[in-house]
């Protein structure tokens, strides 16, 4: 299992931040926290990272809240409800 979690850990470890040319501001729910796409993870010193798997890059703290991108996605749980796989 620790295996399994470094090499995760890698794989974002090297991506770089987002920058205005991806992101655009937001005053909607349409952000990258209420998006498909975005995830958190704890980094080495056990600060969060957000990220964006769809850019596969790193997003600033804060900006989760205030900007999305062109490929923002709904969440599949919203979308689908909860557990659709098991339908």
């Amino acid at each position: 299992m620790v295996a399994i979690s470094s090499v995760a850990a890698e794989a974002w470890e090297g991506w770089a931040y987002l920058d205005d040319g991806v992101l655009i501001a937001s005053r909607s729910r349409k952000v990258c926290m209420t998006c498909h796409w975005f995830r958190h993870q704890a980094g080495v010193t056990c600060i969060p990272q957000l990220t964006c798997q769809l850019h596969q890059g790193l997003i600033g703290q804060g900006q989760h809240l205030t900007y999305r991108c062109q490929g923002w996605t709904d969440d599949m749980v919203r979308q689908r409800g909860w557990a659709p796989e098991v339908s």
